[in-house]
Parts: structure tokens; sequence; C-alpha cells
């Protein structure tokens, strides 16, 4: 995949950025991505095009622009589009694994903890005080998703559509993606106005769209021309990378192992993960909690918590849930591993098959990114699909206020329709620390981190003192 064709003075360009100076960088921000895409994008904004301006605002956006029409954590393949731009395809990776690493770690270390001191005192009142703040965190991002797309009466329809067919019939996530996406593909056809609400990240008035590096906006230029040898070898090496591990497991372990059935599952959870992270983790649950009995709801929110406090993508929540799947089931599925050793493998497993396919769209479909500007028709699909996903979050922030709120005991879809009927105790604690989430990030404007460090530390006094 090293076949991009470097520029004729690219060794002699004097701004040419060297690939040693920037490892340095991608270390940093690395350790920065904190908060979530809209902080971890600022962190590479602010350090790529205003600090050491390698990268012009212009096309910086142009390039974020690209990345939201993908699936997948649009931060993580960012950084991978960047590193690709400074230093071709060994650039693209390392930047886009750096972005994950520090991610990955922490949630495996959390996830040892968890498993192994889940009863101890500390450990259950800190989590007790995540749940809530989840939920108002969650609760924060269907408002701000919905301001950004639910424009007009045919946007609001299509995310309360969504919304009552995964909440009430529970239809599939990729199903009402799907469907979305004819949906505005169609109708963007017929009328514009309705399905053309999303609008593309621009620069800000007065800023320089040319390129802040001459060197690095030609050789930008040179590799955005697509080249049919180059894309055939980027699909093989890449889906080899992707799917040669699963036929291993298979090989191994046998089909029906843990380890198979998550590698198959969360790689479909790759190619679905449109809207960000919180819209597929609705689906996530609805597979990895009813369907396979890997974790709990309660377990669920306590995963969000890890990855909320972490650096690194959201969805990196998927590892906790590939943990904890082959950790219970370790005992059961043959193949003689310990619960923590096969927990383990199952995090690799589960890590691996969520970004290799985030570097086969970065470094496949940049050199084509010029030609899909423009395109109106995925315009249009995207914002519908950013309008289902505004439903399917809504869900999402429903079902994590019923487990906080009400306890983990499976209930039914229509449960909060029952709900007035049904004597089902109310956790008063877990109600005062939602009230005061809820107060810290609408009230108060505190930012994420701040609200979970208040709610982790009032959950563990309630769980002190009770």
């Amino acid at each position: 995949m090293n076949s991009d064709a470097p520029a004729k003075n690219d060794a002699a360009a004097p701004h040419a950025v060297s690939f040693g100076e920037a490892l340095r960088v991608w270390l940093r921000v690395a350790c920065l991505s904190f908060g979530g895409p809209a902080a971890q994008i600022a962190v590479m904004h602010r350090i790529l095009v205003d600090e050491k301006k390698w990268i012009s605002e212009g096309r910086f956006l142009h390039a974020l622009n690209y990345c939201m029409l993908l699936p997948g954590p649009e931060a993580q393949q960012l950084a991978t589009y960047m590193g690709w731009l400074l230093n071709r395809t060994v650039g693209g990776v390392v930047a886009g694994s750096l972005f994950v690493l520090p991610g990955f770690l922490s949630i495996l270390g959390l996830s040892l903890i968890y498993s192994v001191y889940h009863d101890a005192v500390l450990v259950q009142g800190l989590f007790f005080g995540l749940k809530p703040a989840v939920m108002a965190i969650v609760v924060e991002a269907v408002i701000r998703i919905g301001k950004r797309v639910l424009k007009n009466r045919v946007m609001d329809a299509l995310a309360a559509a969504a919304f009552v067919a995964i909440f009430v019939f529970g239809l599939p996530f990729p199903l009402i993606i799907g469907a979305a996406a004819a949906i505005g593909f169609f109708g963007g056809q017929f009328w514009p106005k309705q399905f053309h609400v999303l609008q593309g990240h621009k620069p800000k008035p007065g800023s320089d769209s040319a390129a802040a590096s001459p060197a690095i906006a030609d050789l930008a230029a040179q590799r955005a021309r697509p080249s049919i040898a180059r894309s055939c070898l980027v699909l093989a090496v890449c889906l080899t990378l992707w799917f040669g591990p699963l036929f291993a497991l298979a090989a191994r372990f046998g089909r029906d192992h843990t380890f198979v059935k998550e590698g198959v599952f969360f790689s479909k959870v790759a190619v679905v993960t449109f809207g960000g992270a919180y819209s597929v983790l609705s689906y996530v649950q609805q597979q990895a909690v009813d369907e396979y009995h890997w974790l709990d709801r309660s377990e669920m929110i306590d995963g969000m918590g890890m990855a909320e406090t972490t650096p690194g993508p959201l969805i990196q929540v998927v590892q906790f849930v590939g943990y904890m799947g082959a950790y219970r089931q370790a005992s059961t599925d043959g193949a003689g591993l310990r619960p923590i050793t096969a927990g383990i493998i199952a995090s690799v497993v589960t890590t691996w098959v969520t970004y290799v396919p985030c570097f086969l769209w970065i470094l496949l479909g940049a050199p084509y990114m010029e030609r899909l500007r423009g395109v109106q028709s995925l315009n249009a699909a995207l914002s519908a699909i950013t309008a289902a996903v505004v439903g399917v979050v809504l869900n999402l922030a429903v079902s994590f206020s019923l487990v906080t709120l009400f306890g983990p005991s499976p209930r039914p879809a229509w449960f909060v329709l029952q709900l007035p009927v049904i004597d089902v105790p109310l956790n008063t604690a877990a109600l005062v620390i939602a009230i005061a989430a809820f107060a810290l990030i609408f009230y108060f404007k505190r930012g994420m981190m701040v609200t979970l460090a208040v709610c982790a530390a009032l959950g563990l006094a309630f769980h002190l003192a009770s």
C-alpha cells in the first residue's frame, strides 16, 4: 500500500514534514484526545493548522467534511487522513493507530479492574455515579445532533419514525439507517430544500483557504488523483487484514466461538457507524445485551463511562463489550482459556475489526475526495441518516435513563408506556446525581470531564454512606 507516487521534489521541498517530526505530533495528539470527537478535532485543528501551519484551514475542513460521510469515528479517520496527507500511507496508518492506542490501553486496564474487582465498594461507587452522568451526556448528544439536522418537518418525521422503529418495534439499526439513506437519496431528487439540510464545515471569514505550505498542498493535489492499481492494492491488503484474523480464529476455535461471533458482529458495526458512536451503541446494546447476552444494560452504561473518561474515540466502548463477553463465556466455550486471557484476546479482536475498516475508507477513498465533493445526493442521504440518528440516540437516552433510575432488570420496549401502573422503585440517589449532571451540563455549561468527575465523586459518597 506504499505505492503512492511521491512528488518529484519531495526530498527537496523546504516545507515538507519529516516522518519523525510528524510522529512526535501524532503522539501529542493521541495524549490529548479526551472529550469526544468535537474536542479531538479541535485539538488537531489547533496543532496542525494554527500552531504548525502544516495544513490550511480550507484543506482541513475539506477533509473533515469527507470523514463526516463515512461510517466510523470521524476524529480517528481525520487523523488518518491528515497523516496520509503529510507522509503517505505509512503516515496515515501511524497517525490513525496512535490515535486509538491510548484509549485501547486505558479501557483494557479498566476492563481488567472491572471484571476482577467489580464487587469492591470503591469500584461500585464510582460506576454508580458515572451512570447518571452518561445518561445526561447522551441526552445532550440528542439535542446537539438534533439542532444540526432537524430543520424542517420532514427531518422531524424521520427522527420520530426512527425512534418508534427501534424503541417500540425493535427493528435493527442497519435496517433503519438503510431506509433513511434511501429516503434521503430519492427525496433529495424531488424535494431538495427539504433534504439538503446538512451544511459542510466552511472556513472562517478571512481565513486563508489556500495551502499553508505550498509543498504540502502540491503533494496533496497529486495524491488526490486516483489510481486503479493503487485502489486494488489497498483493497487487497485491507480486506486481508480485516478478515484474515477472523478466518484464523474460526479455524482454531470454531465458527461458534465467542471470538468469531464478536469479530463478525463488530465488523458489521464498523460499516454502519453513521452519525457518531451514540447512534450505533443502540445497535450494540440491542445485540450484545438482548441477543448474545455478553453483558447486561447496567454494565453497558459502565462501559460508556469508561469510554467517556479515557482518551480516544467513544466507539472504543465496544472493546469493553467484547472483553466482558469473552470473559463471561470463557468457562463454557470449550477453548480452555482463562477468563482474563479470553477477555484480552477479545479486546484485541474487537478493536482490530472496528478500526481496520476505518483505514480502508480513508486510504482507498481519500484520492477520490474531490470527486465526492459536491455530489448533492450524498448530502441528502447523509442528512436523512443523521435525522434518523437523532431518533436512535433518543432511544439510547431513554433506555439508559430507565436502567439508571429503575435498575437493570430486563423490560419490554414499551415499558415506558406502562410506567405509571408498574410498581418499580425509583433509585433516588441516582436521580439526585442525574439532576446534578443535567445542571452541570445545561445550566453551568461545564464540560464532560468535569461532569463525570463530579458525578463519580457523588456516587462514591452515596455508596459509602449507604
